[in-house]
């Protein structure tokens, strides 16, 4: 043989043993193979530029009993700021944000900012508890993708209402409790320079698959957003419960869970899976909807369910973090290390080589210019239309008074005048 031919025989044997193994299948796969949380849409890096809340108020919680109280106002959205607020959720393992305004750019930074400090101090469960009259589309996607990266519960009391911009938010929660009147209308472009329907039409179709592949990914159906494109803005149509769950924007998040099954199967076993689903089922019969006469408020329906979990074994002894409802008993995650000077630890821990820490003298500036903002006045909806006139339409939220993160001329505005 030639040796040419020797070299090309030499060639093929290499090659045929560096060839990679032919993928796993689930037939090969190991049961005890470690499956990683998956997340809907990985959340960008985090901007710690400084920053105010300029049309809504916000407070910090390390309890679920709001009848207690709110809890303690939020002034900044400092890295350092933020850590101190919630300093004292380590012990309970439990957030509730409150936030009572419109869904703005600095909301959205609140949102991602708050789900990084809490997975930093080792809280394992968060609550967004809203009160919002709309806002921006843009924020409330944005705002939507950090609250799906993060494992938000979200609720909507009796006492609040969810409108417009706030409705894309419930897409994203990973459990949604609502008991406050949720509507939607027609979005619009703030400073719009369209002269025809056609022009008008355009300008919203720059945001439309954008829109639309968020609400895909998260699990909501696609006439959310045909409402929005079609409800008049001057009106306001109040989805009903059914509407809320066809629509999936209420109750656990379809998408979550299904991402969660096979983990869950594997970690807990699929009994528990089982027992989940069937108290899933039970919860929405028995706790989710009023009762013809009766007006339910969150934490009626919370309790009902934490009654109703014990029968089906819950919490799980094996899993009790991932049993029903556990955004309510806390979760207390593995936590840094805190060195005895707490000061230091608050500077040096924030994320970074590519966001920049908060310093020592930064973070007195900001506390230096800290502005308590006046709650907005919002008068919520009648529920005796399910489409609403516009004398019935909630009080608006004044408009920022802050130059800071203004929303940009061009934002998609969905908000109830």
């Amino acid at each position: 043989m030639s040796l040419r031919w020797i070299s090309l025989l030499l060639c093929f044997l290499a090659s045929a043993c560096t060839q990679q193994s032919a993928p796993q299948t689930s037939a090969t796969a190991g049961v005890s193979e470690e499956v990683a949380a998956v997340q809907r849409k990985p959340q960008s890096s985090i901007d710690w530029s400084p920053l105010r809340l300029e049309a809504g108020d916000a407070w910090i919680d390390c309890g679920a009993d709001y009848h207690k109280g709110e809890g303690v106002p939020l002034l900044s959205l400092a890295y350092i700021d933020l850590r101190q607020a919630m300093q004292d959720c380590r012990a309970t393992g439990l957030l509730r944000l409150r936030y009572d305004g419109k869904i703005t750019m600095s909301f959205a930074a609140l949102v991602e900012r708050a789900g990084r400090v809490a997975s930093d101090l080792g809280i394992g469960k968060r609550i967004l508890d809203i009160r919002s009259a709309g806002g921006s589309v843009e924020s409330a996607i944005r705002a939507g993708d950090a609250i799906g990266e993060n494992d938000w519960t979200i609720w909507v009391r009796s006492d609040s209402i969810c409108h417009s911009a706030c409705v894309l938010l419930l897409a994203a929660g990973d459990m949604r409790v609502i008991a406050g009147p949720v509507g939607i209308h027609r979005m619009v472009r703030v400073g719009s320079s369209a002269t025809s329907r056609k022009e008008l039409g355009e300008e919203l179709r720059r945001v439309s698959d954008e829109l639309l592949n968020y609400l895909e990914r998260n699990g909501a159906s696609s006439e959310v957003y045909n409402l929005m494109t079609t409800v008049p803005n001057r009106t306001l149509h109040l989805l009903t419960d059914d509407e809320l769950d066809r629509y999936g924007l209420s109750g656990p998040n379809a998408v979550e869970d299904d991402l969660n099954r096979i983990r869950l199967a594997r970690r807990c076993g699929n009994d528990f899976v089982r027992r989940r689903d069937t108290f899933r089922r039970a919860y929405d019969a028995q706790c989710a909807h009023d009762e013809p006469g009766e007006q339910q408020d969150v934490d009626d329906m919370n309790s009902c369910g934490l009654g109703l979990r014990e029968r089906f074994g819950f919490p799980d002894a094996r899993c009790p973090n991932d049993s029903p409802m556990a955004e309510l008993d806390g979760a207390i995650l593995a936590m840094p290390e805190i060195p005895e000077n707490e000061g230091e630890v608050l500077v040096s821990a924030a994320p970074t080589p590519d966001e920049p820490a908060t310093s020592k003298a930064a973070a007195a500036a900001t506390a230096a210019s800290k502005v308590a903002l006046a709650s907005p006045s919002v008068t919520p909806a009648s529920d005796a239309s399910r489409d609403v006139a516009p004398d019935a339409l909630p009080e608006a939220l004044p408009d920022s008074k802050i130059e800071q993160q203004a929303p940009a001329s061009d934002d998609l505005e969905n908000v109830t005048d």
